[in-house]
């Protein structure tokens, strides 16, 4: 674990070492996702896929704007995944001609299998934080995620 001693450092110093610490935090949860990926089969469009039904129960349409394919690609997307047992899929109840698709017990067991110690350890160390300080992680958390999401619809919107 890297210690920092903040009260050593001056604003411009600590938004520094912020932006390095961002940088390795996303460099390693890249890597870490990519080997779960390589040791479970999964490419990366599969593997956002699976991580969208964390939530919950979606549309293929969720899937196609997470994953960044198009309709026919997330059909045989999650054809791939429905015939491996990662997720199931059924039929609106409200409009018939959508396909609503869910995880099943086996990805939850995975993703536990993974992921479960992370969420553990991460609980563990967050209750070594005040309140006061949860609220400003999650407010620069919340904030740096809008930041990033702007940024990729404006170079989305430049590309296309």
């Amino acid at each position: 674990m890297i210690e920092i001693n903040p009260s050593s450092l001056n604003r411009a110093e600590m938004t520094t070492a912020i932006g390095l610490a961002i940088m390795q935090w996303q460099d390693a949860t890249q890597a870490y996702d990519e080997a779960v990926g390589t040791k479970l089969g999964l490419n990366t469009a599969e593997r956002h896929c699976l991580g969208l039904l964390y939530g919950g129960p979606q549309s293929a349409g969720a899937v196609a704007v997470v994953t960044g394919l198009t309709p026919a690609a997330v059909t045989a997307l999650i054809d791939r995944l429905e015939a491996r047992g990662l997720l199931t899929r059924t039929r609106s109840l409200e409009d018939r001609r959508k396909v609503v698709i869910e995880a099943t017990d086996l990805t939850r067991d995975l993703s536990a299998r993974y992921y479960g110690a992370i969420a553990q350890e991460g609980q563990k160390m967050m209750a070594g934080f005040s309140d006061a300080e949860l609220a400003a992680i999650l407010r620069f958390t919340t904030a740096a995620l809008d930041l990033r999401r702007e940024q990729l619809a404006r170079l989305k919107a430049e590309a296309g």
